[in-house]
């Protein structure tokens, strides 16, 4: 990167480095960003040709898989016939298009997948039919749908929409040959209704209500429209992939009642006994598959961030770890139709998201996708060390330790500075998966990177859960102001130069820390971040309202809404003299873009620095190929110029 900083600082000196005010380039609005300098979008280019693909789902009989990946601007769906085989385009679409599933009917030959306008979330399905290419849309093709649930015909399909209002999702039921002749099943209050599983018979439902990350109802729904709840011990819990027994007699389910994590069980209609299956296990179990014939069960457990795979035979309840799956994190799983062959996407922190298929008798492991690495070696990646480090209070008379990520260049003399990169959620977690910004970083602009998992994040049981919930939001922030006081211990990490980073909540971390720790920081990268938590409360989605009243606190009691306004970043705005970058989707329905704009201009009003991105057709996220172009280049000369470089004496 040697030679990059010279270009750059000649291009500083010999332009003046003026800025255009506000420009537009293809959908972006940009303020304050400066033309992009050739030589690094060039290198960087590399990066971001970088390929993903995931798994979407098997074909009806079970020769070929569906993935999403992505040839042009955004992710479509194709289909490989074989390991190594070529991606065939399936859809065509301008918007992306990640998921499909497949009609379990194989006369149909069709798959129904969800895509939505801008980044908008409101989802439509649409129906695509193999043998004549067309897709037709299923839905009313401006509300939110989801949640889609096959019947085993194959003719009849579930789902949730917001369509009866914005605040409340209900459940339909719809035929796939009349579509028109949908019927709602439930009327549901909130937006945090899921449904988990279908029965064979088709006259019940397994259907959860998300409160939060710590709770969650489980109710069985008959299609008739009574429910009942499903909680015997009537404690607050958490349920998640609730899935019927093949054979009627149960259904087996994640929950954490009376445990640390997450564990997989089994309840027995005629008995009412809940059997733990994996009590042995002292991790979360995240994700379960059950197989179409019900004899197995495929679950993975996460183990510090990595992905471990189990397949449980259900007529012992004895699993075996599976020893062939590379080190890394699991996403989706589906078993084959001859329920011998269970297909599944793999990532790393070295190896973008391929799909593979393992035989869960033998163990084999299969390499179905081969994704591009833009030309750049896959050798040369950096792979991550996890560290801990002590924070401000303690745990049984210790300090407690907090887990994290640590990214090192290599071949660098002198101090690396630092990228304090902090996830959103906040209840998500830091997973050792390939982010090709973050290798650019490393690899190319010899940055350290740290990726915390600070207290409130998932995956190290549901007491460091609650560890910021309500009053004690800022408690994680604190988190990150003890992972400054480690940075400067060490001897290859400069604490002069350090940039926080982060995007939705992870967002709402940068600029708090900039509140908190402006002195101790260079510059801060906020993506569609939370400026102030009452504003953002009052203008998410209705749907979404309560859901996060119920982890940030509800701005409508006055104590709450007192605490909310003196922790929010625009509150304590004065608290910030360092530069920003600021990105904001205009459609965003999480994070409204009034979170962004009112930052910005309260920034401006301080006389602060301040580069403003604004996309017109993203929404809570950057999904689109020439977006996230541009803005990896305005982020990778924001930090270029304001942490690399070293400060006058």
């Amino acid at each position: 990167m040697k030679h990059l900083n010279l270009l750059f600082i000649f291009f500083l000196f010999s332009t003046g480095f003026t800025y255009a005010q506000k420009r537009e380039s293809g959908n972006l609005l940009l303020e304050n960003i400066p033309m992009p300098v050739q030589e690094i979008q060039e290198r960087l280019e590399q990066y971001q040709n970088v390929r993903a693909a995931s798994l979407a789902d098997w074909d009806a009989i079970g020769k070929s898989i569906l993935i999403s990946t992505r040839f042009g601007d955004a992710n479509q769906i194709h289909k490989v016939s074989f390991p190594g085989g070529d991606r065939q385009q399936i859809t065509f679409e301008k918007e992306p298009v990640s998921n499909a599933s497949v009609c379990p009917d194989p006369s149909n030959q069709g798959f129904i997948f969800l895509r939505d306008v801008g980044g908008n979330e409101n989802y439509q399905l649409y129906y695509f039919d193999l043998a004549s290419s067309q897709k037709r849309l299923l839905t009313d093709g401006k509300s939110r749908h989801g949640n889609l649930t096959w019947n085993h015909k194959g003719d009849k399909y579930l789902y949730t929409s917001n369509h009866r209002n914005a605040g409340d999702l209900d459940i339909y039921e719809a035929q796939l040959n009349d579509p028109s002749k949908n019927r709602m099943i439930f009327q549901g209050k909130g937006g945090g209704w899921q449904i988990s599983d279908w029965s064979a018979d088709e006259q019940q439902l397994l259907v959860q209500e998300y409160i939060s990350i710590n709770e969650s109802r489980l109710y069985l729904l008959n299609t008739t429209g009574t429910m009942e709840e499903f909680n015997p011990s009537k404690k607050q819990i958490a349920y998640s992939n609730a899935q019927f027994s093949k054979d009627r007699k149960g259904f087996f389910f994640l929950s954490d009642e009376d445990n640390e994590f997450m564990q997989l069980r089994f309840y027995d209609f005629s008995t009412k006994k809940i059997t733990n299956l994996t009590q042995k296990i002292n991790w979360d179990v995240d994700n379960l598959e059950l197989s179409k014939s019900g004899k197995w069960i495929a679950f993975t457990t996460n183990e510090g961030g990595y992905s471990k795979l189990y397949i449980l035979d259900t007529q012992n309840n004895q699993y075996q770890f599976i020893e062939s799956i590379p080190n890394g994190v699991i996403g989706s799983m589906r078993f084959n139709p001859d329920n011998e062959r269970l297909a599944l996407t793999i990532n790393s922190a070295t190896i973008p998201s391929d799909v593979f298929v393992v035989n869960i008798r033998s163990g084999k492991l299969d390499r179905w996708t081969f994704s591009e690495t833009g030309g750049l070696k896959v050798s040369d990646f950096t792979e991550p060390t996890l560290i801990e480090y002590p924070t401000f209070d303690k745990v049984n008379g210790k300090s407690r330790m907090i887990p994290a990520f640590l990214f090192t260049p290599k071949n660098i003399s002198g101090k690396a500075p630092i990228v304090i990169s902090i996830h959103g959620g906040p209840e998500s977690q830091s997973l050792p998966t390939f982010n090709s910004l973050i290798q650019f970083w490393v690899n190319e602009m010899k940055i350290a990177v740290l990726v915390p998992n600070v207290r409130g994040s998932s995956g190290y049981g549901k007491t460091y859960l609650k560890l910021d919930n309500g009053i004690l939001r800022e408690n994680s922030v604190k988190d990150i102001g003890s992972l400054l006081d480690w940075v400067e211990k060490q001897p290859n990490l400069d604490a002069q130069r350090v940039s926080v980073y982060g995007g939705s909540y992870g967002g709402y971390m940068s600029l708090a820390c900039m509140t908190h720790f402006n002195a101790r920081l260079r510059c801060g990268i906020d993506l569609f971040g939370i400026s102030n938590f009452v504003t953002f409360l009052k203008n998410t989605s209705p749907y979404r309202q309560d859901l996060r009243r119920a982890e940030y606190g509800d701005e409508r009691d006055p104590k709450m809404n007192l605490h909310l306004e003196q922790i929010s970043p625009l509150t304590n705005i004065k608290n910030i003299t360092k530069p920003m970058l600021i990105f904001q989707g205009k459609n965003d329905p999480r994070v409204p873009i009034s979170e962004s704009e009112q930052m910005v201009n309260a920034l401006k009003n301080n006389s602060n620095s301040v580069w403003y991105i604004m996309a017109k057709d993203e929404g809570h996220g950057i999904t689109k190929k020439a977006n996230r172009d541009q803005v990896n280049v305005a982020i990778a000369q924001f930090l270029e110029k304001f942490l690399i470089e070293e400060l006058p004496k």
